[in-house]
């Protein structure tokens, strides 16, 4: 996010989340583009959120217990003007209001379901789905008759990007960063250079603290204002340009390639560099920069992801 001051920033997390870990990333709400991205594996049955199934067919006019972290999710995602202090109780909370049917609409017709504004079991299944944790789009107010749809690639609120002087970047290890994921890393980077038609280049630094992009392994909370979880909770997060910084977290489960029940670490880390050069997630579920994942797969760049960074730059 060049037009701003990168030290407002919290990371644009790439992470993913399944609905069990919402809330707690929720419970103390901020300006959403100012949080990490979160992901969790845990069961959307056990989750805080209350049971998701518990709420479904859920539509307008309904007073149901849950609906309040319905609201929260949909907030924390950019379709919902909703702030609230999660520790004072409001019993109109768990209405279904009109505003809540357009944000769900919005949502449903944003991951290609159909726009019932019923919290159907599609949406449900949805929102259970591993995922990006920055926001989908800019929070804005929605009215009862018009909501926001995002049809492609995006950019970052603000348009930040790296200065045209900046197009040969470096980028460093940590010192805890395992060597066995250093060259997926390296793929990664290298995919997205051919990507830009060799507009940026990028070499390993000679020392991390010199880098441009600071790349690590982290644990729990570890400095910048955005804990991961343990094992089965955030995957990873990175900052918008120019600050560079990139992090996964050392307690999930990582591989090279597609092994079941892990995630691909060149498949994150083309996400994530994606978000370090300044894009945002695409309304295309073949992207790289899709906000959803699953563990036990790859993928890499499309088209989508290709025009985006090419218009970003004015390649």
């Amino acid at each position: 996010m060049a037009s701003r001051n990168s030290k407002l920033f919290l990371p644009f997390s790439c992470i993913l989340l399944l609905a069990s870990f919402i809330l707690t990333v929720l419970s103390h709400p901020h300006d959403t583009h100012l949080r990490p991205n979160t992901l969790s594996s845990k069961d959307t049955n056990s989750s805080p959120f209350g049971s998701l199934k518990a709420m479904q067919g859920s539509h307008k006019g309904d007073t149901v217990k849950g609906i309040r972290d319905l609201k929260l999710y949909l907030a924390h995602f950019g379709y919902l003007n909703y702030h609230k202090n999660p520790n004072l109780a409001d019993l109109e909370e768990d209405h279904f209001d009109d505003k809540l049917e357009v944000a769900l609409k919005s949502y449903q017709v944003y991951y290609h379901l159909n726009a019932t504004g019923t919290l159907d079991e599609p949406t449900i299944s949805q929102m259970a789905m591993p995922r990006c944790g920055f926001p989908d789009k800019v929070i804005h107010q929605h009215t009862d008759n018009s909501f926001h749809i995002v049809s492609h690639y995006q950019f970052l609120p603000g348009t930040p990007k790296w200065p045209s002087v900046k197009r040969h970047l470096t980028y460093g290890f940590g010192p805890l960063f395992p060597t066995r994921f250093m060259p997926p890393v390296t793929r990664a980077f290298n995919k997205w250079a051919t990507a830009s038609g060799r507009y940026f280049t990028f070499t390993r630094a000679t020392s991390y603290q010199g880098a441009d992009l600071k790349i690590s392994f982290q644990r729990v909370s570890h400095g910048d204002g955005s804990p991961f979880n343990g094992s089965g909770a955030v995957l990873a997060h990175a900052f918008p340009p120019v600050d560079g910084r990139l992090h996964f977290d050392a307690d999930e489960r990582w591989a090279i390639g597609a092994v079941p029940n892990t995630f691909d670490m060149e498949t994150l880390a083309l996400h994530e560099i994606g978000h370090l050069l300044g894009l945002d997630h695409s309304q295309f579920q073949s992207a790289i920069m899709w906000g959803s994942f699953s563990a036990g797969v790859t993928k890499g760049l499309t088209s989508d992801d290709i025009q985006g960074l090419r218009a970003l730059y004015g390649i």
